[in-house]
């Protein structure tokens, strides 16, 4: 029988087995020194928790004792307050105070005197006898003192600081104000006992356990008691009484000592992890050859695959079925402007999403989540510089080997430079559409100041003769009531020669002449135009407020076109109230003078809807408008107009709502020094 062996070729994958074999041999290894770690670690790890229990044990009993003496100073407390009230409202009569104050001390042993001290410090009454009036001074120490005044000033008892008295007792005492109505009677002093407070108040069983002391602010005993002996110093806590005006806290030492640890508990520790080890070397060596060679063909298929995705331009993502992002490619982070690691995870709202169309975004997630998925939808992210980035988003199920969907796949096309290339041909049109209407309103333009300056001019001519007829019938004395003829015509005439200066004004304006200026009183130009202003405020129900300085200089300026400007800013003001409730339409108009500049600022403010960003970005542009009857002049003239004296007219948002536009006039003083 011939038999051989082929020499390995150069580019032959060596099998993973062969390079697993120290790591066979390491891995139990690792688990006997870890058995070793867990006999050594679990005595220890269960004499600590045995001991956090005792202590937690011991802080419980502590808690619930503080809580059990102060409910019972609490009850002392109010007996206290009781019967001071009952004093300074004059119900307690001075020959019953003794049985009363007795009464007090037969509640509890601990309360050993109560006395009523007065304002200059004299008994007035005892528990301990009956005091006649001015006949005993009580000697009350430092402390004693500032309690009893710190308890007047608070008007509500406070304790006083105790010290140790010596012999093992010490007292603490209360003091309460006695006020009748607004005069101040002295305080009752309420003395306790401190050894009997925890003779009383410390329950029996936890005597038992434990060694229970009431220590001042520096730490020294007030009063011990020790019915199981004293503490060992191993489980101690200590817990603040909340006593007002005095710090007493109180300290258990429990007489237990350290735990100690059962002989049984090592005897299962070491069955369960032999038996645990033997299982797990023998599963272990099978397992691993198996599972290296798993992961070896795994890494292979996770590079490919990654290098794919890597090198694609189109964003993926993947999201499970409660809309979590499960996964992001480099491209999806590179058009969102976001790393992975703050997407992985993270549910809707997501940070790309752009604000206004969080309504749209919500919508169309919760159709994924239904199950009612749109094959491809175009939307717009938001990276954080705030850069707006069209998308085309493609949404798939994503299914498991078992044929389960497990969430939805995305794919996402970033069109930004598709939708650039369309804005650049919508804006061609636009310019040609524009230069189009140009002209034909330059045509427009020149024909109506051609055929209507000729009937403006004979109606001024009427008007004029009409007043001639009043006045020569006047002289005649003939029957004429030229007081109610006059007037009309006389407006009848002012309007039609305005009108047809305006139609010049117009036909000079499309032929780019310079207007006419003068100097013009801002206040004028307001009552020139303020009938047309009031007629539509009181149409629309606006309230209109003027503030003109008395003071403000005249303004170089055509009067005409200034006029147009202030009607045609007023008119948009009023219509952009129209939806507004009525007692928020307040027209303001004023005018400052700037010093610096020299040039005289007029504000039209409104209280509006106010205008969005992108329409401010397009509204002094030629035939913009938002309204669907205007032919979008309006602004674009009055900037005009406005630049023409050289000024400038912009608009912001009120504060208080709507918007405020505001066109500056080189004032007149100041155009004349220049000269």
């Amino acid at each position: 029988m011939n038999s051989h062996i082929a020499p390995q070729s150069a580019g032959a994958t060596v099998p993973p087995g062969r390079f697993a074999s120290p790591w066979r041999w390491l891995l139990p290894v690792v688990l006997v020194l870890f058995f070793l770690a867990v006999l050594i670690w679990l005595p220890w790890q269960a004499r600590q928790m045995e001991r956090n229990e005792r202590q937690e044990q011991l802080i419980a009993d502590t808690l619930w004792v503080e809580q059990t003496i102060r409910f019972q100073l609490g009850r002392h407390e109010e007996a206290l307050r009781t019967l001071a009230a009952d004093i300074g409202s004059g119900r307690a009569a001075r020959d019953s105070l003794q049985a009363q104050m007795a009464r007090l001390l037969r509640n509890g042993r601990e309360l050993q005197r109560v006395q009523w001290i007065d304002e200059q410090g004299r008994i007035q009454a005892s528990s301990d006898g009956a005091v006649a009036p001015d006949s005993v001074v009580a000697r009350l120490d430092a402390q004693a003192r500032d309690a009893a005044d710190h308890a007047r000033r608070a008007r509500r008892g406070v304790y006083s600081q105790s010290t140790p008295q010596g012999a093992g007792s010490a007292t603490i005492d209360y003091y309460t104000p006695i006020w009748r109505g607004e005069q101040y009677l002295g305080s009752l002093a309420a003395t306790f006992d401190a050894n009997a407070i925890l003779d009383e108040m410390v329950p029996w069983w936890f005597a038992q356990d434990n060694q229970i002391s009431l220590l001042d602010r520096d730490d020294k005993v007030l009063a011990r008691r020790t019915a199981a002996g004293p503490g060992h110093g191993v489980y101690t806590h200590k817990r603040a009484l909340d006593l007002p005006g005095a710090v007493v806290t109180l300290m258990t030492d429990s007489v237990k000592s350290e735990p100690k640890l059962l002989p049984n508990l090592l005897v299962g520790s070491v069955i369960v992890l032999s038996l645990g080890l033997l299982w797990s070397l023998i599963a272990l060596w099978i397992h691993i050859s198996r599972r290296l060679q798993a992961e070896g063909a795994l890494r292979q298929q996770m590079l490919f695959r990654t290098a794919m995705e890597n090198s694609l331009v189109t964003g993926l993502r993947a999201r499970d079925l409660e809309g979590r992002v499960t996964y992001v490619n480099p491209a999806f982070c590179q058009i969102v402007g976001y790393p992975a690691d703050e997407l992985v995870g993270r549910k809707p709202p997501m940070p790309y999403w752009a604000p206004e169309a969080i309504g749209e975004y919500q919508h169309r997630f919760a159709g994924i989540l239904a199950g009612n998925v749109e094959p491809q939808v175009e939307t717009v992210f938001v990276r954080p510089d705030g850069t707006r980035i069209p998308v085309l988003i493609f949404e798939a199920p994503l299914v498991d080997s078992d044929g389960k969907q497990t969430g939805w796949m995305g794919s996402i096309l970033d069109i930004s430079d598709r939708k650039r290339i369309e804005e650049l041909n919508r804006q061609q049109e636009e310019k040609l559409q524009t230069s189009a209407r140009l002209a034909t309103m330059g045509e427009m333009a020149s024909m109506l100041a051609h055929e209507l300056n000729q009937p403006l001019a004979a109606i001024s001519s009427y008007t004029t003769g009409a007043l001639n007829m009043m006045a020569r019938a006047d002289s005649k004395g003939e029957a004429l009531d030229c007081k109610v003829l006059k007037p009309a015509l006389e407006q009848a005439g002012a309007q039609a020669q305005r009108a047809g200066q305006i139609i010049r004004s117009v036909h000079e304006f499309v032929k780019k002449r310079e207007p006419q200026r003068q100097e013009v009183a801002v206040q004028s130009l307001l009552d020139s135009i303020g009938a047309l202003i009031e007629l539509q405020t009181r149409n629309k129900h606006v309230n209109l407020q003027v503030v003109i300085p008395a003071d403000l200089p005249p303004v170089l300026a055509d009067r005409v076109m200034v006029e147009q400007v202030l009607l045609n800013l007023t008119r948009n003001a009023i219509e952009a109230m129209a939806h507004v409730p009525p007692e928020r339409r307040m027209l303001r108009i004023a005018a400052t003078l700037d010093a610096a500049t020299g040039m005289v600022a007029v504000e039209v403010a409104d209280q509006g809807h106010g205008i969005p960003d992108d329409v401010a970005e397009r509204l002094f542009s030629p035939f913009f408008s938002t309204k669907a009857e205007g032919m979008g002049m309006g602004l674009n003239v009055c900037r005009t107009a406005i630049e023409f004296h050289g000024g400038t007219l912009t608009h912001r948002a009120n504060p208080g709502g709507g918007t405020i536009f505001t066109f500056t006039l080189p004032a007149a003083v100041t155009a004349a020094a220049a000269t």
